[in-house]
Order: structure tokens, then sequence, then C-alpha cells
């Protein structure tokens, strides 16, 4: 399983518009030259967060992206679906209907299995894996994260991020 580099920037971003002290919209330029990615593959990831109703464009010289729901009300999935689509992460392929018994076969469960009327066991396992990773992530909320860092992070990163913010947004 392999989440993009895009689903940490984007949280990333996320949790700075989110910041309660830091003045908002703020702008990809500035966001990117915080986090030491290139604008482009930065503006990317808003456009898709943008498409998912996560965030929202505001145009003009102090214009930039701001919040469209509470932090309380994004999840770590929504930012994850947002990026890498809503895919399931397990894509079967019924090779149990290519195997002898049920290629050659000609019993009513060989027909079944070849049609893809039984499930897989392996298919149903991962999907079943998958949903249980995605309530997970359900119940991670952005306002999660902020309490959490709020509590993990040294005073003095919370101060130089918010310092940095407040020198660049002018």
């Amino acid at each position: 399983m392999h989440f993009s580099v895009g689903v940490e920037y984007a949280l990333h971003s996320l949790l700075y518009l989110a910041h309660p002290t830091i003045e908002k919209p703020i702008g990809v330029k500035v966001l990117a030259a915080f986090q030491g990615v290139s604008e482009s593959y930065l503006s990317k990831i808003f456009t898709k967060l943008t498409k998912a109703g996560i965030v929202q464009s505001i145009p003009g010289v102090k214009g930039g992206y701001e919040l469209v729901k509470s932090p309380d009300n994004i999840t770590f999935l929504d930012v994850v679906e947002a990026i890498e689509g809503k895919q399931p992460i397990f894509q079967c392929r019924n090779i149990v209907a290519k195997g002898v018994p049920y290629r050659q076969g000609d019993s009513q469960r060989a027909q079944m299995v070849r049609a893809g009327r039984i499930p897989c066991r392996i298919n149903l396992t991962m999907l079943e894996a998958e949903e249980q990773m995605r309530n997970y992530l359900r119940g991670k909320t952005l306002r999660w994260l902020q309490e959490t860092l709020a509590e993990e992070l040294p005073k003095e990163v919370h101060q130089q991020t918010e310092n940095w913010f407040h020198q660049h947004l002018k």
C-alpha cells in the first residue's frame, strides 16, 4: 500500500490553513516556500483539494486558499480520497477462475467462479482490511491533528511557524 507524498503535503497545508492565528487566505506560493516544495506541485494538490470541496480559492492580490469546512469536519480520509481518488487499494482480477479446476471444470461452481458470482476470499479479506483503515482515517480530523501537535511539538516550533507566516503574509 502506498500513498503519495501529495497526501502529506495536503495535510500539512491544511494544518496551516486551519491555524487560528495565521491570517487567511494563504497563497500557494507562501505555502510552497514554507514547506520547501515547488509551487506548481502544490498547485496541483490544491486543485484536487478544491474539487473535493475542502478548500476554496479566493481571487485577488491578497487571495489564496481557505478551508471550506471546519477542521472538525475534514478527515484524513477526505484528504486521502481527494489526492489519491476513491479506488479500492486492492484490485481483484479473479485469478482463481484462471486456475485449472475452474478453467477446465464444467461444474456449476466452476461456472459461477468464472462468472465472478462466487466471491474471492482474498478479495473479501483485502476489502475488509481496507475498510478498517478507512474507518480509522475517518476518525482522525484536522482538529484532532491540531490538538495532538499542540501537545507534542515544542512551543518554539509553533511560535516559529506563526512568526514565519506573519512575516510572509504581509
